[in-house]
């Protein structure tokens, strides 16, 4: 099985590259050959011969244009190079590489892009800290104006490595070339629609020092968890892949708890139950066939069906209604310390009140599944969880506060465990956006806790396997779509 996917932060790389130092490699030697794999890189773009423009930044990525510059050069290519700045004020590496250039150097901002066969950014990398201004956003609106191919070295310049957003302004790359670890701005959005496809250059920097200076925050695909997907033995019954229960709403609003419902049942959960208001008995059963029901009026309706300890795993939120009693509810789940997905109106009913979730999840697996709307009224009057801009800080602070895995969703996904693991989730469809697509979710992440996989795990699998159903329909879909293209996603990871 392939190592799970590291994504290191800036200043995570930044202490990775001095570890690489320290152990040997020259400073120039890494800059060398991250210059050859930006020239490796353009080499697939554009056909020898071509005309390329190189704009350099003051920095270490500047220092990496200059080395593709040359290399080009040696390979065929008319080069024109563009830098920011003055040279004389060019320091250490970058110094060096920029020593290496015999060419013509000229303004960044002049630099003839529409002239170009292919432009290369190397302005600025993964320390940029303020918006563009000056000369580089001239530079910057030059090149997404020329609508000639942007191939971006280490990452757009102008988006944040950390946060992915935009400086002001962001250079819209066709592709990107970055070096020995993906970072957060690549899949996080914008960043990642302004990056394109990112490819990872092997510059020496080895895992071994990847994962030492980083080693919680990871790309949320297959290598991650597929070793916890459960998978059925000869001898597996019903009993051995637990029971998921799914707490419905009244007699107008029961389809959310069975969409849950359903998707449990499909992700591999042996039984599953909803357990309904008195009023929405019979509308829950008209819809229901291998999935059971159980009448449940209320907290004390549902403390009562808890005492059966085979119920191991518990949908909280769909359409449950926002009022106290949700509130008591969550309490009754969260004293039976089971297997727990708690969204929608279970997460909207604590609005302003997140202290009565602060440590509350530590005895039990607990995965939260707010998209941002539900996070801001949860932790309204947190601060400290509202004010990162990065959304991988605020779902790792919020749960570390709550001691639960919180699924922050949207087009970017990230899903953050207490223990400071976070994954980010790239394979989303802009066709999830429809009613009950959430609930889904729930279920498939409740199914997979029944089945005892782990809470990070469960959320990670969820999500993906969700995203990834949903790209297979495309157009049209709907929530009620999703379960049941589930069983296609796990014949092609199980097989």
């Amino acid at each position: 099985m392939t190592a799970p996917e590291l994504v290191l932060t800036p200043s995570e790389m930044r202490q990775a590259d001095l570890e690489a130092i320290r152990r040997g490699t020259p400073g120039i030697e890494l800059m060398r050959r991250a210059g050859r794999a930006v020239a490796d890189s353009a080499e697939k773009l554009v056909s020898r011969g071509a005309r390329i423009v190189i704009v350099a930044g003051p920095g270490q990525n500047g220092g990496d244009g200059f080395v593709a510059a040359a290399i080009l050069v040696e390979r065929g290519y008319r080069v024109s190079l563009g830098f920011l700045g003055t040279l004389n004020r060019l320091t250490g590496d970058a110094a060096e590489a920029a020593r290496d250039w015999k060419g013509e150097v000229g303004p960044a901002e002049d630099a003839p892009f529409q002239e170009a066969d292919l432009i290369i950014d190397a302005l600025f990398g993964t320390g940029l800290s303020r918006n563009l201004d000056g000369a580089a956003r001239h530079a910057v609106d030059r090149m997404n104006g020329s609508e000639r191919p942007i191939l971006a070295v280490d990452l757009p310049s102008g988006i944040d490595g950390d946060t992915g957003e935009a400086r002001g302004i962001a250079v819209k790359a066709a592709c990107t070339v970055t070096f020995a670890a993906r970072k957060p701005c690549h899949l996080l959005m914008p960043g990642r629609a302004f990056s394109g496809p990112v490819e990872v250059a092997d510059i020496g920097i080895g895992r071994e020092i990847l994962a030492a200076k980083g080693g919680s925050l990871f790309a949320n695909n297959l290598a991650l968890w597929l070793h916890a997907l459960p998978k059925p033995g000869l001898s597996s019954h019903k009993y051995e892949r637990g029971h998921t229960l799914v707490a419905s709403g009244g007699a107008t609003r029961t389809g959310a708890a069975r969409l849950a419902a359903r998707a449990a049942l499909r992700i591999g959960s042996g039984l599953v139950t909803v357990a309904s208001p008195p009023e929405a008995i019979g509308v829950n059963a008209a819809h229901l066939t291998a999935i059971m029901l159980k009448g449940c009026d209320g907290p004390e309706g549902l403390h009562t069906i808890l005492q059966d300890a085979r119920l191991n795993a518990l949908v909280l939120g769909p359409a449950l209604g926002v009022h106290a009693g949700t509130r008591a509810m969550v309490a009754v789940a969260v004293q039976a310390r089971r297997s727990l997905v708690l969204d929608a109106d279970a997460l909207t009913s604590f609005e302003g009140l997140a202290s009565e979730f602060h440590g509350a999840f530590r005895h039990a697996p607990t995965v939260l599944t707010p998209h941002d709307g539900e996070f801001n009224r949860l932790f309204k009057g947190h601060p400290d969880m509202l004010d990162p801009e990065s959304k991988i800080e605020k779902a790792r602070r919020a749960a570390a506060y709550t001691g639960a895995v919180v699924l922050l969703k949207g087009a970017d996904t990230v899903i953050a465990a207490p223990d400071g693991r976070a994954a980010i989730n790239e394979n989303g469809t802009p066709y999830l956006a429809t009613a009950g697509s959430g609930d889904t979710l729930c279920g498939l992440i409740a199914g997979l806790m029944a089945q005892n996989v782990s809470a990070f795990e469960a959320a990670c699998a969820g999500t993906w396997i969700h995203a990834e159903a949903g790209a297979s329909f495309g157009p049209g879909l709907i929530a009620e779509d999703l379960a049941e293209l589930v069983p296609g996603v796990l014949r092609s990871l199980l097989k």
